[in-house]
């Protein structure tokens, strides 16, 4: 959890099986039925159903649970294809509207069911990105960031991304076709504290929160690991929580406690 807030995203490779993943070769090519926005899992994808399976399976299902609880709702999905040799690329661009909410996000499941060579593309992601908020594609005339990672993995790997993550569908210089499905999850429980929380005051935790990008700037990096701190609190329901007294220092307000 605290990789995912220091990141914006969590890779699981391999967790889809290769009986799965032939499937969803044949399934995905032709689309899927539309969801309405807001449809429970249940509703949305029927039992038994390519999709419900997927978010079933054990790994995803797991890290689900940890990241937007029991009983979210779907938002949409859309399987993203990319045709050989198309020379275009996605711009750098955060899902829908800006959005600045503290303390809850939306998480976006991206599945690969072949493998992405560096020749096909890939998603490409800026780690840290996440709580820059931007609106749409804002950022789509930069063309590289450093330290962004454009994803090449092996069938049957799945991203799951905080919904402001800045990325993008870099262009298919191969001659396969390369397909990505993708489903955006609403939670509907409060998200604080729906993972393992035995060992949330690690070193390794604050460790985690504190890493930094190479695209940072000083100034900038530590704005970043703020929001880190306010999100983490939100998460953990932990008010106190801070890296270097930065949130702290921030909050001091002698002022209303004197008219306390």
């Amino acid at each position: 959890m605290a990789r995912f807030v220091a990141h914006g995203f969590l890779r699981l490779d391999d967790v889809v099986p290769a009986e799965m993943n032939r499937e969803a070769l044949d399934t995905l090519p032709a689309g899927l039925p539309s969801v309405p926005y807001g449809t429970p899992v249940p509703k949305a994808f029927p039992e038994g159903s390519f999709a419900r399976r997927l978010v079933e399976l054990p790994a995803v299902a797991g890290a689900l649970q940890s990241l937007v609880g029991p009983d979210p709702t779907v938002d949409h999905h859309f399987v993203h294809t990319r045709e050989p040799y198309e020379g275009k690329a996605q711009p750098l661009h955060a899902d829908a509207l800006i959005d600045v909410r503290p303390d809850a996000f939306d998480v976006q499941l991206m599945y690969y069911p072949q493998d992405v060579t560096a020749d096909m593309g890939g998603t490409l992601v800026v780690p840290g990105s996440h709580l820059r908020r931007i609106n749409e594609s804002d950022i789509g005339r930069y063309q590289n960031l450093l330290g962004q990672t454009r994803l090449t993995c092996s069938a049957g790997t799945v991203m799951l991304l905080h919904h402001g993550i800045w990325h993008g569908g870099r262009r298919n210089d191969s001659g396969t076709v390369r397909h990505m499905y993708k489903i955006r999850f609403n939670p509907t429980v409060p998200q604080v504290g729906l993972w393992d929380t035995s060992d949330e005051n690690s070193p390794a935790v604050r460790a985690e929160l504190a890493h930094t990008f190479p695209w940072y700037e000083p100034a900038t990096g530590r704005l970043e690991i703020h929001h880190r701190i306010q999100l983490w609190r939100a998460l953990t329901g932990d008010p106190g929580f801070d890296i270097d007294h930065w949130a702290t220092r921030i909050a001091n307000r002698p002022a209303l406690r004197s008219q306390a």
